[in-house]
């Protein structure tokens, strides 16, 4: 499809117009024709809205920090901690259809594409204060910011309902509308992307602060390479193109040297980075860290959230993997008991320590929502499942450079099952608390294997732990409220 295709197509999207969703999480109001045509007449109300996009990553808080616990937490990868019934239950994988925190997730998400639609369907329309280049990037910043939230409904619910327009009924006939089948949803998201990445540029300058903020060529790129992995039949041709794309970007996208700086708080924007959520700190800053960090970094004294498990300290340790394990886990002697790692006071309990500025509740930690090492594991996925173990063994060992480790064995190597496994274990060593466990886990199809293997202990009581998964559990339940609102959406099997 060609540029000016796009645009005049952008009208023409026809999918559902609203959904029902809770009053102050998303306006259900109509957009009015004088809203429309007084209130986003020009190329910087334009760009304002763009930026309103771009803000819900800040406001959202599934993007600041729940997202963590539906990845991580929820896998072997990090114990709930704190005191949340909520997130206890991400961690025993028992999850309710009244959970909050899975109905603002969706809600807050649904509200960002909202806006994104916005976005999309005024641009077309706007003469004054515009250039075409500008109106071509914009619309691609949207398309590609669309997309990424669908990827993260599909992702989580499975088929969701498509809304692809503005809001401009409350009519129930028009907004209760059922749930597209995740096949649909997929198709959508590639759809945009492709054609984001024909309207979107490399980079907008020299400036790396705002290359890694605003979605490019590599990040249309790069999340390409993952949805054509996890859709329900994937395609690792369109993976290993995509990757290469990014790979062999304009861009330059380089591994950094010392794995440690990419989190040390010194070096966010860098040149592994391909797109970050930006926080400048104070009244702009993000609240995650503090519910992460012990008391010497946090400065506060109550039990913190986001763990990290046994198992994935084990993990780190029979690796022989310190500068990844050191770069990701912080130990400190606490005054709290805890239920896997200490059931006296002033046990040692490990932190979450990707972000490590607390600041009072308004850190200025940057947060990574793509980055090269990520790719080129994705890449190392893709040889693999289409026979090339040598040249995917080799991607993995790139990644194993840069932290001190060895090559991959001949074990590692000796078939594409025993590959597959070694590349998900990189995968999990590299990416811990970065969002990626549970979708791993389950596109590779090991979830309910895994998730049942994992021998922990409950100090409280001294007996194991029963993670009783099933398949059924690889989706989160579709919220309660949302059902009582809309009586079309179908609950997901097992809830």
């Amino acid at each position: 499809m060609t540029k000016k295709n796009i645009i005049n197509g952008i009208l023409g999207l026809s999918l559902a117009f609203g959904l029902f969703s809770c009053d102050d999480q998303l306006d259900l109001r109509p957009i009015s024709q004088e809203t429309t045509e007084n209130a986003y007449s020009t190329g910087t109300q334009l760009e304002a809205a763009l930026t309103g996009v771009y803000e819900s990553f800040q406001s959202n808080d599934y993007y600041v920090w729940d997202k963590i616990i539906f990845q991580d937490v929820r896998s072997d990868n990090y114990y709930a901690g704190g005191d949340n019934p909520e997130i206890f239950e991400f961690d025993a994988v028992d999850v309710s259809t009244t959970n909050s925190r899975v109905f603002n997730a969706w809600s807050s998400i649904y509200n960002a594409i909202s806006k994104a639609n916005l976005v999309i369907e005024r641009a077309p329309q706007i003469q004054e204060g515009i250039t075409e280049n500008q109106r071509e990037e914009y619309i691609g910043q949207a398309l590609f910011l669309r997309a990424y939230h669908y990827y993260n409904l599909v992702k989580n619910w499975g088929g969701v309902p498509l809304i692809l327009e503005t809001i401009k009924s409350t009519d129930p006939s028009e907004v209760r509308i059922p749930r597209n089948s995740a096949e649909e949803v997929y198709a959508q998201i590639i759809a945009d992307l492709n054609d984001a990445e024909l309207l979107l540029p490399d980079t907008y300058g020299n400036d790396a602060s705002i290359n890694k903020a605003r979605a490019t060529k590599g990040a249309a790129n790069a999340l390409l390479a993952k949805v054509h992995a996890q859709k329900p039949n994937p395609d690792y041709e369109a993976v290993l193109s995509h990757a290469n794309a990014v790979i062999n970007s304009p861009a330059g996208y380089e591994l950094l040297d010392n794995y440690d700086q990419l989190f040390d708080g010194n070096n966010y924007n860098n040149k592994e980075s391909i797109l970050e959520i930006q926080y400048l700190g104070s009244d702009e800053g993000t609240w995650g860290p503090q519910m992460h960090l012990p008391p010497s970094i946090s400065g506060d004294t109550w039990r913190k959230f986001v763990t990290p498990s046994k198992d994935l300290v084990e993990a780190y340790n029979e690796e022989g993997d310190e500068v990844r394990k050191n770069a990701t886990i912080l130990f400190e002697a606490v005054p709290w008991i805890d239920e896997y790692w200490g059931n006296e006071i002033n046990s040692e309990v490990p932190f979450a320590y990707k972000w490590r500025n607390a600041s009072g509740w308004a850190s200025a930690d940057n947060d990574y929502i793509l980055r090269l090492a990520d790719i080129i594991l994705m890449k190392a996925e893709a040889l693999n499942e289409l026979g090339q173990l040598d040249a995917a063994a080799a991607e993995v060992n790139s990644i194993r450079e840069r932290v001190d480790l060895p090559e991959l064995t001949a074990d590692d190597m000796q078939n594409g099952d025993a590959l597959r496994r070694a590349i998900l274990e990189e995968r999990r060593l590299e990416l811990a608390q970065e969002a990626n466990r549970w979708d791993d886990l389950v596109r590779y199809d090991l979830m309910v294997q895994i998730m049942k293997n994992v021998d922990d202990l409950d100090l409280r009581n001294n007996q194991p732990v029963d993670y009783n998964v099933s398949e059924t559990d690889a989706l989160l339940p579709i919220p309660q409220n949302e059902i009582n609102r809309n009586p079309q959406l179908e609950q997901n099997p097992g809830y």
